[in-house]
């Protein structure tokens, strides 16, 4: 399917659904600057070319995912199953993201669901719900969404590998220690109840201990295994009381 098919299929003749798309979301976008700056600056610190950084950010577009991705390239050889698996466990909750919108976008040719599911990320989920909320669900509304966060995160990426490669020793910065900064800065807000206080508390303890005692990095894996093993159950008995 050529891509001005797809695009039509998307019906963003309905232009104010797609503007409105884009205008809800700048708030939230100057939020994800800091961060793809930190993505790019990081990605050519552990050795990643800028074009490789940016082409991360461009095909891979999670976050999250990437920042994990680069720690552990990072810290040592690591095979890429590691990887893979590691950045899929993080990225388990876009199969519960996914399912929600899926009654929504039904309708939708497979290529047009492909293009929208590629760029969801949790903001962007976040505002095409509140949407649904209020006026029910668009998908020019969630392309303008998704196309704006898209847009600023590989900008922002690009911009912080051209930095990365004028900074002589990043690390000097303390860099190194930016990646971890913002996954607490992502995490602390989101500890708002005893359950999530308690998943956290596992996935520490259980990643600590398995950085003491297992070999090469699998204390990652274990520590993602336990907190939604422990975050299910929880949240289990909770729906039951």
């Amino acid at each position: 399917m050529s891509t001005a098919r797809t695009v039509s299929n998307l019906n963003i003749e309905a232009v104010p659904e797609f503007r409105a798309g884009v205008r809800d979301s700048l708030p939230v976008i100057v939020g994800i600057v800091p961060f793809g700056l930190a993505c790019g600056i990081m990605g050519v610190t552990v050795g990643l070319t800028p074009l490789e950084t940016v082409l991360m950010s461009a095909l891979v577009f999670a976050g999250a995912a990437q920042f994990a991705a680069i720690t552990m390239l990072g810290v040592g050889p690591v095979g890429w199953g590691m990887i893979v698996l590691t950045t899929l466990l993080i990225n388990l909750r876009h199969l519960l993201m996914g399912a929600s919108l899926a009654p929504y976008m039904s309708r939708l040719p497979v290529s047009v669901k492909a293009l929208l599911a590629f760029g969801m990320v949790d903001e962007t989920y976040a505002l095409t719900m509140d949407r649904v909320r209020q006026k029910g669900y668009d998908a020019g509304y969630q392309l303008g969404s998704n196309l704006s966060f898209y847009v600023v995160w590989v900008t922002s990426t690009a911009a912080g590998a051209h930095l990365g490669e004028r900074i002589a020793n990043p690390l000097a910065w303390g860099l190194d220690f930016a990646m971890p900064a913002m996954f607490l800065a992502l995490l602390v807000p989101r500890l708002t109840d005893r359950t999530g206080v308690t998943v956290c508390a596992i996935a520490a303890v259980v990643a600590v201990l398995g950085a003491l005692y297992l070999p090469g990095k699998w204390y990652i894996i274990i520590a993602c295994l336990a907190a939604s093993v422990a975050g299910g159950l929880l949240e289990g008995k909770n729906d039951a009381q």
